[in-house]
């Protein structure tokens, strides 16, 4: 059935699907009526449905009109990339909510109290602030003996200075610039415990928050811790 204008469509249209409705038995539509609109807007009914309609979408009624199934349009190249992006967005979204259900049962199977995590910061802190205090110890001694050494080669005025001297000054240099490194890297290392233990405090205290309990204080003496086939729903942001 095809229809020539939109004017027709309100009568003809909805005139032909009573009647296919009425006359339901027919073999013709025994395999259900389908309903697809073409390019100027027109809305048809048909016992099939035509080639080049395929790919518009539509929907199929079966014998008695009651909405059977809805064929969705194809995808454009730029909407199936847009799909693929979402469904992407998606799955990452759902990967990081397990992740952080996992974290949050973790955090309240290990943890009873405040003090617990703030010994456990202390604990975590102990070996790297003991490397960071050898480092410091280490750059004094080598910083001394560089100073001694400079003056031992200010001593020689214009007289030939040894080699052995100034290949010891040039080990020291080197081997401070290495050691301001690994100052760096552990005082990077000791920011980021503190930064996660502080993140897990307060997460704790959220959960038990949510929980309906009143979270346990750190103790007053504890020291403080150290320095589209369509539009796809969208999960929020």
């Amino acid at each position: 059935m095809h229809m020539i204008d939109k004017q027709a469509f309100t009568w003809s249209a909805a005139a032909c699907f009573a009647a296919w409705l009425a006359l339901g038995a027919l073999p013709a539509v025994a395999a259900g009526m389908y309903k697809w609109t073409d390019d100027q807007g027109i809305v048809h009914y048909s016992d099939q449905m035509p080639a080049d309609a395929v790919n518009k979408g539509g929907t199929v009624f079966d014998k008695q009109g009651r909405q059977i199934k809805k064929i969705d349009p194809t995808l454009t190249p730029a909407q199936i990339k847009a799909k693929e992006a979402e469904d992407e967005r998606l799955r990452q979204f759902a990967k990081a909510q397990e992740e952080k259900s996992r974290r949050d049962i973790a955090l309240t199977h290990s943890y009873t109290s405040e003090e617990e995590i703030d010994f456990a910061r202390s604990r975590a802190l102990l070996a790297i602030e003991s490397q960071l205090k050898s480092a410091e110890t280490y750059i004094a001694d080598l910083t001394k003996r560089q100073q001694e050494l400079k003056r031992d080669k200010l001593a020689y005025g214009t007289k030939p200075v040894p080699g052995t001297l100034d290949t010891e000054l040039t080990g020291i240099d080197e081997e401070l610039a290495r050691q301001d490194k690994v100052l760096a890297q552990r005082r990077a290392e000791i920011a980021a415990i503190n930064a996660k233990y502080e993140s897990d405090k307060q997460r704790w205290r959220e959960i038990r928050a949510d929980q309906g309990k009143p979270p346990v204080p750190a103790a007053a003496n504890t020291p403080p811790a150290p320095p589209s086939k369509g539009s796809s729903a969208t999960a929020p942001k």
